[in-house]
């Protein structure tokens, strides 16, 4: 049986090796917004396309969280990246965080862009069908991002991002998906990660809030950072670039420049092994 390898493009030829990983709503092309202006002397990133979405759209799966960290860890394996740090937005945030029990010790750094927590997001029940039914109803994505914007954005930009989302999302993969990340508490396995991990929050977002983070990122990880954007919501890739960029490259950058480089305790992390590989438990 042939392995999948997530399909990727490279940018930049730094030592620091960055995995993003994009949301529910989009593809590696959620990024496209901040790549004019990465640093590509210090970082190396790898913007992924995970499956059901862009180059994978095709590609069958469980679509899962745990699935995917399993694909990043196969595909840095790939690339011949022993250790690196991972961006993920909103969805993406949650897959990194996955890492922490998939391959603790793969892990420098995790940035969280608007992440789901690791306990899911609970939804009540009209939210719930507002959610699952954008798997086939273009103007429930619609609302949703104006919703998670502030009701700020203009509608052309709005409409913009829903034609993305549905061109790069396979619709049975991208309702998958929503059970994985907002279904699914993992929470327990993670907790207590010496890993660093920033989560940065738009201010106008209020599904992934800077308060619903304070209450799980901020508790659950000793080593956590949070930062709130004054003038984004759920997508500052898009609404906030230079900002978003200044924030997580400084803290990226951090890794060099305070003694440390978020290995020590990794041992004790639940799910994994003592060489930092996928833990066979993570693989079920």
């Amino acid at each position: 049986m042939t392995s999948f390898s997530l399909p990727h493009e490279l940018h930049g030829d730094g030592a620091h090796k960055v995995f993003a990983v994009h949301g529910w709503f989009a593809d590696r092309s959620a990024y496209a917004a901040v790549l004019p202006d990465l640093d590509r002397t210090e970082f190396t990133y790898a913007l992924v396309d995970m499956r059901g979405y862009g180059a994978a759209k095709d590609a069958v799966g469980a679509y899962t969280t745990n699935e995917a960290a399993l694909d990043l860890v196969e595909l840095a394996d790939r690339l011949g990246w022993e250790r690196f740090s991972v961006v993920g937005h909103s969805m993406g945030g949650a897959v990194g965080q996955r890492l922490l029990a998939v391959a603790p010790h793969r892990l420098r750094r995790l940035v969280g862009v608007s992440p789901v927590p690791a306990s899911g997001l609970a939804l009540p029940p009209e939210q719930w069908e507002l959610f699952a039914d954008a798997a086939h109803q273009p103007a429930n994505r619609r609302a949703i991002i104006d919703v998670t914007t502030g009701g700020r954005r203009p509608d052309a930009w709005l409409d913009r991002m829903v034609a993305r989302s549905l061109a790069v999302s396979d619709q049975k993969a991208f309702r998958a998906w929503l059970d994985s990340w907002a279904g699914e508490d993992f929470h327990t396995r993670v907790e207590g990660s010496p890993i660093p991990a920033l989560a940065v929050a738009g201010a106008l977002d209020p599904a992934l809030s800077a308060d619903l983070l304070r209450g799980t990122w901020m508790t659950w990880y000793p080593r956590a950072e949070l930062h709130e954007l004054p003038s984004a919501g759920h997508y500052s890739m898009d609404e906030t670039p230079l900002e978003l960029i200044r924030v997580v490259e400084d803290f990226l950058r951090a890794d060099s420049t305070d003694g440390t480089d978020g290995t020590e305790g990794a041992e004790g992390t639940e799910g994994a092994e003592s060489s930092g590989r996928v833990s066979e438990g993570e693989r079920a």
